[in-house]
């Protein structure tokens, strides 16, 4: 016989407060992310070679995590894709082109940092076991007072180079640079060098006189005050560049013009491990890569909402990061994977969705030094297009440089849910080629039939803030409930194997209540009973003892008027060898006759 475990009463919390309730988000989606990329060949919320952490960034099979740092040693993320696709093909893989340009010289890995592996060490693969992990990755705080001596310096030190390329226009690429200029100078010189020579030459075939006429002096004298006329316009123009400063912003933040900067600096700082070398030249390719691609002008194009609901931002963590959904199942859908990755035209057009959605999203952060900067990432694998999409695979390569690359440190947790057995695999055969940084990142939660994938997703966001579909409260982004909102706040409770748990709400006066509840994964029988306080009086049943499966509707809501004081209470009978998770709410709203 089941043993009834009764909480102490619970009495109606007061109203929140809005000011209490964090603001509703209108993101999502990057940095990002950024989200995962295909197993065989991936993209990363955790991170990625050209940065460390986010990400951003874009919906296609889910990678490690968008930006995350690697050591001198390390090579991409999209490199150990190509190894990991050419393991699977007799044919041997083609060695990878190298740019000869400060960017690739400087390269990380926001996402996953792949480290190079000491030859002759064989790694075991251990397959449909979900990856643990065994340190949490914590935020690094972002005040000057809190950074290390070497942190503060290194701060300094790129502010310092930052500072003297907005003086000279470094940043800038609609002015000439100064080699340029001394190009044109010198090829403007030898011209008239030739014309002068030419001059010389026919004025001596036509004149038998060795005497230079007046007016060719006059032209010669005019043909060599061209070049330094030319020099002295160059020199105002530099002196006057000088003068005035550019201004750059990243994200929407202005460099160098408060302290909002400084949160800017510090994630290509540890991005690239607080070499402010490596950090300034990340920065320079950023910014040239920012106006290569228009982005400012990207933010307000009309992309439409085909991918509303492939990525999307939906509440907070308990931390306060907003939190973003990837939703790599909306790709079974044939129709909108055809429209979304069947040419080039079509992929380049998701690419600049994703990075739209992602800058729009950061755009909502907090740059303030004690504000919260990072997005809190969710994939959900169910469903996922398997490792076989070619298309698939070359969109997330794509989106995984950029990101990397341009996005560093903007994932602060990398969840993923509904794991299949091929990425658990895939996962353990990359994960010894991580930094401790990236895999301190990730959470894992499978297989997909498992409550632990709710119960892990509930572990880092409020009820209220999680999804209906994925073990919460809250409704749908697109539904409407007028009763309850992601602001109004929601209990949880343990019911044990074979246990009863009643929750019990005490009614002080006339009111009408309204209550939502939910058992994750169902299983158990559901009633619910009002009992006056009055001795005389008879107790109301309001729903009757009901046998609730997992295929009924994830969340119960119900109502009842109470004319006289008394009690609510609600029993969930959990008869089964397995512990559930209850989640409840209700609101009270008094009423006179």
């Amino acid at each position: 016989m089941a043993q009834e475990s009764t909480p102490p009463p619970v009495t109606p919390p007061p109203p929140p407060s809005l000011e209490q309730a964090p603001p509703s988000p209108a993101m999502v989606k990057d940095i990002g992310d950024l989200p995962p990329a295909p197993a065989p060949e991936p993209a990363e919320e955790a991170e990625s070679p050209g940065a460390k952490g986010k990400e951003l960034q874009g919906p296609t099979l889910p990678p490690p995590p968008e930006g995350e740092q690697k050591d001198s040693r390390s090579s991409s993320l999209a490199a150990m894709m190509e190894k990991e696709e050419s393991v699977s093909s007799p044919q041997p893989p083609p060695e990878e082109k190298t740019e000869v340009t400060e960017k690739s010289a400087a390269t990380k890995e926001e996402v996953v940092a792949v480290a190079v592996a000491d030859t002759g060490k064989e790694k075991q693969v251990q397959e449909n076991k979900v990856p643990q992990t065994l340190v949490s990755f914590k935020e690094e705080s972002n005040l000057v007072s809190d950074l290390s001596d070497i942190e503060r310096k290194a701060l300094e030190e790129l502010k310092q180079l930052v500072h003297e390329a907005l003086n000279t226009h470094q940043f800038s690429t609609a002015s000439p640079k100064k080699e340029e200029r001394q190009s044109v100078i010198i090829t403007q010189e030898a011209q008239t060098t030739q014309e002068t020579s030419k001059t010389e030459a026919s004025a001596s075939e036509s004149d038998v006189s060795t005497e230079i006429k007046p007016p060719a002096e006059t032209h010669e004298s005019k043909v060599e005050e061209t070049p330094e006329k030319k020099s002295q316009e160059v020199a105002k123009e530099e002196q006057k560049a000088v003068s005035s400063p550019e201004e750059i912003t990243i994200w929407g933040i202005p460099l160098l013009k408060d302290d909002r900067s400084d949160v800017v600096l510090l994630k290509f700082l540890r991005a690239r491990d607080f070499k402010v070398r490596d950090a300034f030249v990340m920065i320079k390719n950023t910014i040239q890569w920012r106006r290569d691609f228009k982005i400012d002008e990207l933010v307000d194009e009309d992309l439409g909402d085909d991918l509303e609901k492939v990525v999307f931002m939906h509440g907070y963590d308990r931390e306060g990061h907003p939190v973003c959904y990837n939703v790599y199942g909306e790709f079974q859908n044939k129709e909108l994977y055809q429209k979304t990755f069947s040419d080039e035209e079509k992929r380049l057009k998701f690419l600049r969705w994703r990075i739209q959605f992602l800058e729009r999203s950061i755009r909502k952060l907090d740059f303030s030094p004690s504000g919260i900067s990072t997005v809190f990432q969710v994939n959900d694998l169910k469903n996922s297009p398997g490792p076989g999409k070619r298309e698939l695979r070359l969109a997330t390569k794509q989106a995984l440089l950029l990101l990397q690359d341009n996005y560093p440190e903007f994932v602060a947790k990398q969840v993923f849910i509904n794991v299949p057995w091929w990425y658990l695999a895939f996962y353990t055969m990359i994960s010894p080629f991580m930094t401790q940084r990236t895999k301190s990142k990730f959470v894992f939660a499978g297989p997909s039939k498992s409550a632990e994938t709710l119960f892990k997703l509930v572990k880092y966001v409020s009820p209220e803030q999680v999804p209906i579909q994925y073990g919460g409260l809250s409704v749908d982004f697109c539904d409407c409930n007028p009763e309850f909102t992601i602001a109004d706040p929601a209990t949880e409770m343990t019911v044990k194997p074979a246990t009863k748990q009643i929750v019990e709400i005490i009614i002080y006066e006339k009111c009408f209540i309204v209550w939502e509840l939910r058992v994750v994964g169902w299983e158990v029988s559901y009633s619910a009973e009002f009992v006056p306080d009055s001795k005389d009086a008879y107790t109301i049943i309001i729903t009757k003892p009901t046998k609730m499966t997992p295929t009924n509707e994830p969340v119960v809501s119900n109502s009842f008027k109470v004319g006289e004081l008394g009690k609510i209470l609600l029993t969930v009978d959990n008869s089964t060898s397995k512990k559930k998770k209850l989640l409840y709410r209700f609101k009270i709203n008094p009423f006179s006759d």
